[in-house]
C-alpha cells in the first residue's frame, strides 16, 4: 500500500478530532463512571455550568483513538458557559490518556468497533438519563454534539438523550464513513488502495486480522455503517461545522454530506470555518470556541431552533 493512503487511513479513522492545547487545569471536570453493555464500564468526564443560570447540557461523543479528553477538556469546552457538559470514552479508554493514535495497545485495536462502541454508548445514555431521573433533575435541552468519528454514532444514539434539541457535527462529513474514506483516498491519489482493502474486509479472513493498523472487524463495521440515510430522514435539527483545511476529510466529502439537507423535515445548517484544521482551528482563530458561542446564542432561547444563530 502506497504511503500517502497508509498516513491516510491512520489518521482518517485514528483522530481524535480534538487540536486544542492541553489545559494546565481541568479540575472542573469530575469522573463520571457509567455502565456500558454487559459488564464493560464507560469512563467519562462530567462538568457543571461555569456561570449560572443553567440553561441546557452538551453530551459529547468523541473521535477515535485512544487518548483521553482529560487533559485538554477544561480548555476545550471552555466556551460552554451555561451548559453542563458530559463527556463519554470508549471502553478501554481512560479520560487522562496521552496514547499517541498509532501507539493504541493491541486488546483496544481488537475491541475497537463501531457496534460496539454504539451498544456501549447507548447503555450509558440510558444509565446516565435513569439516575438524573431517580434524582429529581430538572430535564434540560440536551445538544448530542459528535467530534470527527464520534459524529458517526449519534443518530443511533440520539433516542437515549432526553430533552434532545439537536445534533451538533463537529468535523464530520455526514455521510456514510466508507464514502467519505473513497473520497479522501480519491483525494490522495490511491483509490486501488482503498478498493483494495475493501475486498481484504470483504473476503474470509477472521475479525481479529489487522490491516492498516485496525482490526478487520472495525472496517467491516464502516464499510457498511448507515449515517447519510439515518441523518436524513431523523427528526432532529442538526448544525454542522468544519474546517476549510480539513486534511483528514476532503471538502468534496462535506459538501456532499450537506447536500443531504435538501427536502429533510428538519432543519440542517452548515457552517465552513475558513482555513481550520480538522480540530477546526487556524492562525489567530479557535473554531471550536466559535461553535459553543453559537450554542450559547441558541441557548437563550432554544424556542428559536438550534440553526438560529448561524443566520444572523
Amino acid at each position: 500500500m502506497r504511503p500517502a493512503l497508509k498516513a491516510s487511513l491512520a489518521l482518517a479513522f485514528f483522530v481524535a478530532g480534538c487540536a486544542a492545547q492541553a489545559a494546565a487545569d481541568a479540575t472542573a471536570f469530575a469522573p463520571y463512571l457509567l455502565p456500558g453493555a454487559g459488564e464493560v464500564r464507560v469512563q467519562a468526564l462530567q462538568r457543571p455550568a461555569r456561570t449560572a443560570p443553567l440553561r441546557y447540557r452538551v453530551v459529547v461523543v468523541p473521535g477515535s483513538g485512544c487518548a483521553g479528553m482529560g487533559p485538554l477538556a477544561d480548555r476545550y469546552f471552555a466556551g460552554l458557559l451555561h451548559a453542563e457538559v458530559l463527556v463519554l470514552h470508549k471502553p478501554g479508554v481512560a479520560p487522562g490518556a496521552r496514547t499517541a493514535a498509532g501507539a493504541c495497545a493491541a486488546d483496544f485495536v481488537q475491541a475497537d468497533r463501531l457496534s460496539a462502541w454504539r451498544d456501549h454508548a447507548r447503555a450509558a445514555l440510558r444509565a446516565d438519563a435513569g439516575q438524573r431521573q431517580a434524582q429529581g433533575l430538572p430535564v434540560l435541552p440536551q445538544v448530542l454534539v459528535g467530534i470527527s468519528e464520534g459524529g458517526e454514532l449519534l443518530p443511533s444514539l440520539a433516542p437515549e438523550v432526553p430533552g434532545l434539541a439537536g445534533l451538533v457535527l463537529l468535523s464530520s462529513s455526514g455521510l456514510d464513513p466508507r464514502e467519505a474514506g473513497a473520497l479522501q483516498a480519491q483525494r490522495l491519489g490511491a483509490a486501488a488502495d482503498w478498493e483494495a482493502l475493501g475486498r481484504q474486509q470483504a473476503g474470509g479472513q477472521p475479525d481479529s486480522t489487522l490491516a492498516q493498523g485496525r482490526s478487520l472487524g472495525y472496517w467491516r463495521d464502516l464499510w457498511h455503517w448507515p449515517l447519510a440515510q439515518p441523518l436524513r430522514e431523523g427528526p432532529w435539527p442538526v448544525l454542522q461545522v468544519w474546517g476549510g483545511a480539513d486534511a483528514l476529510v476532503p471538502p468534496a466529502a462535506f459538501e456532499q454530506g450537506a447536500r443531504l439537507a435538501a427536502g429533510r423535515t428538519a432543519p440542517w445548517c452548515v457552517r465552513e470555518i475558513p482555513g481550520a484544521d480538522h480540530g477546526l482551528q487556524s492562525p489567530g482563530r479557535d473554531g471550536v470556541q466559535q461553535l459553543w458561542a453559537w450554542l450559547e446564542q441558541w441557548a437563550r432561547d432554544p424556542q428559536q431552533g438550534l440553526c438560529a444563530p448561524l443566520s444572523r
